[in-house]
């Protein structure tokens, strides 16, 4: 294996890029087309951005726009800004972000711990609102002497960026192989930059972007027109409401819409089935990626995605159940028979059971000593039969002699057995006034026995 990183840096600015292609053999299992997944995690600030943020600096340094002491200005989902941050840290410059207020807490103590200030705006107000965080950011350029405003969504600098690392790293790496692009859209900078080149030297190449539902950039690219049906939505970072011209149309081929919950469940996949965490714009990229190889379902193809930032500023969102739950993005868990049996209360074993010789005698004192109301009868390792209270007292009380014969000469039929993982919803129709009871397996092995009353209890919450 080739060593990395064999001389020391003058600062962590020259880390940004050259970032790792990784194979995604897990998440394409049984897919044809190779998968892999550009890293952009790995840059020193963790994200794709941190390549236009050093950009940005540097052009605006050039140009004269930006002096010594000055003060960089942006609104940011929080990436951009820690792009900016890194660089101005070591540059010596002052950074102000606006952020939209569905951002992760993550991102906002993440950007304050450079040293940057942050100021929180509305997520649900028009593009051209003052209040909303675009805004927000140009109010406080234009208010600030010797600020700048970085402009991510119409500063050329941004795709060209990309154009100069992304693109031309992604075709060495691949040994010019790429045959697809699968990027996000939020200001546009790495498809459009990194699109852009790729179609210069193979114009055979695709470049398809994903979209979040709710995101008006797909219903652009195809009427040409911004459209009004936009809606609120969880991934961050990519879609928007507004048409930036950092985002170069001509160099995508296709938009492909993915909804939260979508992105959602394969960033989580991809972080248990390959040991990547990532965030939920590249659920984003995922999700349209495994779709296109699959469609494409061809060994020579080469589909590349934009692994576009560390899932370690989403453990309270994307990786937090209870958070996923309450915006309708994940199923909570169903309950299951194991877990009803865990939970039930009380003295009695398990599974309280009598024999088939056994008096029916014998089988009420069970009954009334453990609280239960069924009974099953166990011969060896088999349910053969069962007792019910109402049924059995009913017959006892109309012909008492009952009471000293054997169980097997009144028992009714045998209990269904049903596996330990069963999920309850499964499980409650089998129950009826018939079959009050069903047995509980574990391993072929009856370690219990649930009840209609049972469950019922777990749905009242008791």
């Amino acid at each position: 294996m080739t060593p990395q990183n064999l001389r020391p840096y003058d600062s962590v600015l020259a880390t940004i890029g050259w970032t790792p292609l990784i194979r995604l053999a897990r998440l394409g299992r049984g897919i044809r087309t190779p998968l892999y997944g550009k890293a952009e995690y790995a840059n020193p600030g963790g994200s794709v951005k941190d390549r236009i943020g050093l950009a940005i600096i540097e052009g605006a340094e050039r140009s004269g726009e930006l002096k010594p002491g000055g003060v960089i200005v942006e609104g940011t989902s929080g990436n951009t800004g820690v792009g900016l941050a890194i660089a101005a840290a070591i540059k010596g410059y002052r950074c102000i972000f606006t952020m939209p207020d569905k951002m992760s807490q993550e991102k906002v103590r993440l950007l304050k711990a450079y040293g940057a200030e942050v100021m929180i705006t509305p997520t649900a107000v028009p593009p051209d609102h003052p209040e909303h965080y675009v805004m927000k950011a140009k109010q406080i350029a234009h208010d600030t002497p010797g600020a700048i405003l970085a402009n991510q969504f119409y500063n050329q600098l941004n795709p060209e960026a990309h154009y100069a690392t992304t693109g031309p790293e992604i075709w060495e790496q691949t040994d010019g192989k790429v045959t697809h692009l699968v990027a996000g859209a939020g200001t546009g900078g790495t498809i459009s930059g990194a699109g852009k080149f790729l179609k210069e030297r193979n114009p055979a190449v695709k470049v398809i972007a994903g979209d979040p539902v709710g995101s008006l950039y797909a219903g652009y690219h195809r009427t040409h027109e911004l459209g009004h049906d936009g809606a609120p939505y969880k991934v961050e970072g990519i879609g928007g409401d507004k048409v930036p011209t950092t985002l170069w149309w001509d160099v995508i081929d296709e938009f492909r819409t993915v909804s939260d919950r979508d992105a959602m469940a394969l960033a989580r996949r991809l972080a248990r089935e390959e040991g990547i965490l990532a965030g939920g714009s590249t659920g984003v990229n995922l999700f349209v990626a495994l779709e296109l190889a699959r469609a494409v379902n061809d060994p020579d193809a080469c589909v590349v995605t934009i692994l576009a930032d560390t899932g370690e500023r989403y453990l309270s969102k994307v990786f937090n159940d209870a958070w996923l739950q309450e915006n309708q993005l994940l199923d909570a868990p169903r309950p299951t028979v194991a877990d009803l049996l865990k939970r039930r209360q009380g003295d009695a074993p398990p599974l309280v059971q009598v024999a088939p010789s056994a008096q029916v005698r014998q089988a009420l004192n069970l009954m009334s000593t453990f609280g239960v109301s069924q009974i099953p009868v166990i011969e060896g390792d088999n349910c053969i039969g069962s007792l019910v209270e109402n049924s059995l007292m009913t017959a006892a009380l109309e012909q008492p002699t009952l009471l000293d014969r054997a169980v097997r000469d009144i028992m009714e039929p045998a209990f269904p057995v049903v596996d330990a993982s069963l999920t309850l919803d499964r499980l409650a129709p089998m129950l009826t006034r018939e079959t009050p009871a069903a047995l509980v397996a574990e391993h072929g092995k009856l370690v219990g026995i649930v009840s209609r009353y049972d469950v019922l209890q777990l749905m009242i919450g008791r």
